[in-house]
């Protein structure tokens, strides 16, 4: 018996439509990675892409758990001498780019790595409830209906 390694010819992606109103965000990034490197999919072939295209709506509504809202701490570093910086997920949430979060969480779960990069492209999040893919027909995926824990309430 051979193990299976899929083609790209015999990839099939389909278009995925998540409403992140309430969730937590630790589980959805890991829902939404899990569908991106098509770990779902009975023909998953880590050197390939052949995850789904995911759309997140709602983003700006997503929750955190305990006191990771005001606590949770993001870094970046501008290059000059001393110049690192930070942010609350707080202030993320509440200013421009509230879906930056999101894209965020996902990424850190997703390889860094030309393939990585790739599959992160198949990720498109959203502000408000409203997307420009409904020529695609995305299916919609509950999250909050695969586990209590994923809603924050």
């Amino acid at each position: 018996m051979k193990t299976y390694s899929a083609k790209a010819s015999e990839i099939e992606k389909k278009w995925i439509l998540i409403d992140a109103q309430g969730l937590v965000v630790g589980r959805l990034a890991s829902i939404i990675a899990l569908r991106l490197k098509g770990k779902h999919k009975p023909t998953y072939t880590p050197h390939m892409d052949c995850g789904d295209n995911v759309i997140v709506i709602n983003a700006e509504k997503v929750v955190f758990t305990g006191n990771k809202l005001k606590k949770k701490t993001y870094y970046w570093h501008t290059g000059h001498i001393g110049g690192i910086k930070e942010r609350t997920a707080e202030k993320i949430l509440g200013g421009k780019y509230p879906e930056r979060v999101v894209i965020k969480a996902v990424e850190r779960m997703i390889d860094r790595s030309p393939l990585g990069r790739q599959q992160m492209s198949n990720l498109r999040v959203y502000k408000g409830d409203k997307h420009p893919h409904e020529a695609q027909q995305p299916a919609v995926l509950n999250v909050k209906a695969m586990n209590r824990k994923n809603s924050g309430v």
